[in-house]
Order: C-alpha cells, then sequence, then structure tokens
C-alpha cells in the first residue's frame, strides 16, 4: 500500500504518495486538474512490483502540499527538480506527467534535463503544440472553454463547488466510471485547496508580459530528455490529433502513441500507463 511521505523543498513540505522500496530507482509521478497523487495508485502498485521507488506528490496548490504561489509552469517544474534532489540527491529519475503535471514535466526536461533518465507525458502535449492547436483549431478552442472560464474572479470556485469538478470528469473521459470514493476525494481536496488548483491557468497569463516571455523562451528550448507519450483516443479534454507533429519539439528519442481511454489515464488505463513507464525504464535506466 502506499505511504504518506513529507519532502522538504527549499523550505517548504510537499506531501506525497509513496510506494515501493527506497533504494530502488525513482519513479516521480505528477498529477493534473483536477486530479489528486491518488489517480496513480494502480500505476504505482505495477511499478512497486516491477522493482521501483514510487513519489507522487501533491502538486503546488494541493493542499496538503504548500497552497502559496507563483503557480506558472517554470515554478511548478522547479518544484519537481527539487523534489528529484531531495529524494535522490544522487542518481538521475524517471519523471512522470499527466495533465498539468505534463506541462511542468517538459520544462522541467528544459530546465534540467541531467536530472531526468526518461520522460513520460500523458494527454497533455509538449506547451508549444498545444497553444499552435489552440490558435489554429476552432474545435480545441472550443474543448479548452475552462481555460478562459479560470480567469474570470469568484465564478469559477463557485462553479467547481457546484459540480463543475464531477462534469469535467464525465466530459472529459466519457464512458469512465471513476469509483465513487475515489472521485470523493478529488472534489474534497480541490475544493478545500481553492484556489490553487486553478491557479496555474490563471498564471498563464497574468501577467501578460511574463507570460509571453515564457512561451518565447521555450521555443528555443527542444527536449533533450528521452520521452514516450500517450494520449487517449477518447480524450475529452484535448483531442488525440492535437498532439500531431510535437516530435519537432524534442532532439532526444521520442515516441507517441494513442491508447483507449479518456483524459484519466492514470487511472483509466494503468496497465498502459505502467507498460509505457517500464519501456521508458527498460531503455533509459537511471
Amino acid at each position: 500500500m502506499e505511504e504518506v511521505v513529507s519532502v522538504e523543498v527549499e523550505g517548504e513540505r510537499f506531501a506525497a504518495l509513496a510506494r515501493g522500496d527506497e533504494a530502488r530507482p525513482l519513479v516521480l509521478l505528477l498529477h493534473g486538474f483536477p486530479d489528486v497523487p491518488g489517480s496513480w495508485a494502480p500505476v504505482m502498485e505495477r511499478l512497486a512490483a516491477a522493482g521501483f521507488r514510487c513519489v507522487a506528490p501533491w502538486l503546488r496548490g494541493y493542499a496538503p502540499s504548500p497552497r502559496r504561489g507563483p503557480f506558472h509552469a517554470d515554478r511548478l517544474a522547479a518544484d519537481a527538480r527539487g523534489l528529484a534532489e531531495a529524494l535522490r540527491p544522487e542518481g538521475r529519475v524517471h519523471l512522470v506527467g499527466h495533465d498539468w503535471g505534463a506541462a511542468a514535466a517538459y520544462v522541467a526536461a528544459m530546465r534540467a534535463p541531467e536530472r531526468w533518465a526518461s520522460l513520460t507525458a500523458l494527454s497533455v502535449p509538449h506547451p508549444l503544440t498545444f497553444l499552435r492547436a489552440l490558435a489554429r483549431s476552432p474545435a480545441q478552442l472550443s474543448r479548452s472553454w475552462y481555460m478562459g472560464f479560470f480567469q474570470l474572479p469568484v465564478l469559477p470556485e463557485m462553479a467547481l463547488r457546484r459540480g463543475l469538478i464531477e462534469r469535467l470528469w464525465r466530459a472529459w473521459s466519457p464512458g469512465f466510471e471513476p469509483p465513487a470514493a475515489h472521485l470523493a476525494e478529488v472534489v474534497r481536496t480541490v475544493i478545500g485547496s481553492l484556489p490553487g488548483p486553478i491557479e496555474p491557468y490563471r498564471a498563464m497569463t497574468r501577467p501578460p508580459r511574463e507570460a509571453w516571455a515564457r512561451v518565447r523562451d521555450a521555443r528555443g528550448d527542444r527536449i533533450a530528455v528521452p520521452t514516450r507519450y500517450l494520449h487517449g483516443a477518447d480524450d475529452g479534454c484535448i483531442a488525440a490529433s492535437v498532439a500531431e507533429g510535437q516530435e519537432a519539439c524534442f532532439v532526444g528519442p521520442f515516441t507517441s502513441r494513442v491508447t483507449d481511454g479518456g483524459h484519466f489515464l492514470p487511472i483509466e488505463q494503468p496497465d498502459a500507463v505502467a507498460h509505457a513507464i517500464l519501456a521508458q525504464a527498460d531503455d533509459h535506466p537511471a
């Protein structure tokens, strides 16, 4: 079973689920929105059985981890790097990210490639690929309506408290019925942590000049860390087609695959996700 551990990063304490022998190679798993580390539990079970140490933190903004900002992707990436350094001061770590966790993982791979043995990203393609899709695809812009909605004051928090979390899970993973206790934990954690879980969306545009500078800087940073990408064929949040062409953002080994399932792959398709991570670990050992 998973245990809850505390990890200090730059004077702040992050809470995390952990499983597996501490002496084994480390896999760091970053969750997305609206979600909690518990979605990784089925994947962690499979990885621990295969001989890995797994740690899945509550991201910045989600209690019981720090709830103060800043919340832009560079800060989330720095948190990931700090967690890796605290947990494994020597040697490299296998980095895995879903949704916002994937966005943070891409930036972490750009900023500190020496820390990571491999990167496995789920459901959200490279940020530049996604931004291009928003600009060029009316269908994806419509799917991403919530990103604009979250820029508003007060109303997003009210909507999340009144059932928006459950509606997003249904819309983004159509046909998937998450365990009731797990979805209740997601709702409880997100609502109890507000506004933290939606602050990364707000940080994308505030202040505008700094946000644009981060995007501009990322254009020259192609990722050298070996990367494997997995996207659900029925993802209602981001169409699988949006990820096409993102290989141009990578200079290291890169593979991509569309699998069964919707957006919340860690809990929907744990076998496929664990297989992808283990394949990365076999090809690029830490």
